[in-house]
């Protein structure tokens, strides 16, 4: 089975879909936040180990807390996967806290401050604008 084949891609999304409600709703360990996310489960093509990309909105203290919840609790999630999913093998998890939605809210922020600048700045000196466009119709 190759990495990339429709029933690896399957097997992901449905694997995904059970540890969220596992996560969300069967584990009562209080050092996993309440806000925390699968992004993304890649499975291998042999069924042995599964990679599980874990969002957390939080402080750095609740990220740390809540990966090392998910690893103490890694028997009972794989127990629950094998009762819930038919596979041949249950996959192995390691869990990776992954921080893509904080990266691209933080770079939004700085986009729209650039931005809020540009016009704050162009604001001050309408002079300025005026003369550029001056400027630019003489070289037409």
């Amino acid at each position: 089975m190759r990495k990339n084949s429709i029933k690896n891609t399957r097997i992901n999304a449905e694997v995904q879909k059970e540890l969220s409600n596992i996560i969300r709703g069967e584990i009562k360990d209080p050092r996993i936040h309440p806000m925390t996310s699968v992004m993304a489960v890649e499975v291998a093509p042999d069924l042995k180990t599964c990679k599980a990309f874990i969002s957390v909105l939080g402080s750095e203290e609740s990220k740390q807390s809540t990966i090392k919840g998910l690893k103490s609790a890694e028997g009972y999630i794989r127990r629950q996967l094998a009762k819930n999913l038919n596979l041949r093998n249950t996959p192995e998890i390691r869990f990776i806290l992954d921080e893509s939605i904080e990266y691209g809210v933080n770079m939004s922020r700085l986009i729209d401050d650039v931005i809020e600048h540009d016009h704050s700045k162009g604001t001050e000196s309408e002079d300025g604008e005026k003369q550029d466009t001056a400027e630019t119709e003489d070289e037409e």
